[in-house]
């Protein structure tokens, strides 16, 4: 690697995952609020405007209906963003399957706001009609189909950001001149790359793995520094006697083990020497305990 090595520079301060949490749901709230308030009121401008002979409440009911089933939605859409992340390398795929779940979006979208109007309307002795339904599925997602590719760039482009802040971690490759110092097949360390530095993290001093998504967050120290990788994919290459498998979503650094709790379930809580607890599967739970030395 010809890349300079910095050292381990202080981490970034970064919102704990219960603020992160809190940050990201309030965000996503908030717009959907301001959408809805701004819209609402442009509306019933316009209705005046005209002369046009509608109630106040019903523009309100439009874009509120609207907004409310575009924010139960977030969720799929990050869990699909998730599941279909766009990258370079598969960006045309990507886009085919997103061009696809833009369809479902929408559909849901409309049948939910529907049934949020006609309950309303019911509630005021009256009745909503949407309309042709082909054309106005079809004028809907005209319109929803931007509303999607706009909440996935701004997932994208808020995960971006948060790696990019956090450190984004990446497997020794093979050096452009000369032999690998250590075994490029089991890494003894990851390169961490972070606002524009590089950074070296020994693979004894990960606690912890935790899958998500296409990424595996490699936690050292207290911080979360994501690989690129699947979590059956690092569980190759690290050093079986140092690291195992505990739960389809957790690795372990076995020297942080410092008990296991059995459930009547079956299945376990591994109690690390810093006081995290991890959720250990049955199927994982009497080899995780002879590895340990609890057996």
């Amino acid at each position: 690697m010809n890349a300079p090595i910095a050292p381990t520079p202080s981490p970034v301060p970064f919102p704990s995952h219960a603020w992160r949490r809190t940050f990201e749901i309030g965000i996503w709230v908030v717009t959907t609020v301001i959408n809805a308030v701004s819209n609402s009121a442009t509306v019933l401008i316009d209705i005046r405007r005209n002369g046009l002979a509608f109630q106040p409440w019903e523009p309100v009911t439009w874009e509120w209906s609207s907004g409310v089933v575009m924010l139960a939605l977030v969720p799929a859409v990050v869990w699909f963003t998730r599941k279909v992340p766009l990258h370079w390398d598969n960006w045309r795929r990507a886009l085919v399957l997103h061009a696809l779940a833009s369809v479902v979006f929408s559909v849901v979208h409309v049948l939910g706001m529907v049934a949020i109007r006609e309950v309303v309307y019911a509630a005021y002795g009256t009745e909503y009609d949407f309309g042709p339904w082909l054309q106005q599925l079809f004028y809907e997602y005209l319109k929803d189909w931007r509303s999607y590719a706009s909440m996935v760039v701004l997932i994208e482009g808020y995960r971006f950001i948060r790696r990019r802040l956090q450190g984004e971690a990446s497997l020794l490759g093979e050096p452009d001149e000369g032999p690998p110092v250590e075994p490029v097949e089991r890494p003894q360390r990851f390169l961490v790359r972070k606002l524009g530095r590089e950074f070296l993290v020994a693979a004894i001093d990960v606690e912890w793995l935790q899958a998500a998504g296409n990424y595996v967050n490699l936690r050292v120290r207290g911080h979360d520094y994501p690989l690129r990788c699947t979590m059956a994919t690092i569980e190759e290459r690290l050093d079986p006697s140092r690291f195992a498998r505990i739960h389809r979503s957790y690795m372990v650094n076995l020297g942080q083990v410092a008990s296991i709790e059995p459930l009547d379930t079956g299945d376990a809580r591994v109690h690390l020497a810093d006081g995290t607890v991890l959720p250990c599967s049955r199927r994982h739970r009497d080899a995780l305990r002879e590895r340990a030395g609890f057996a």
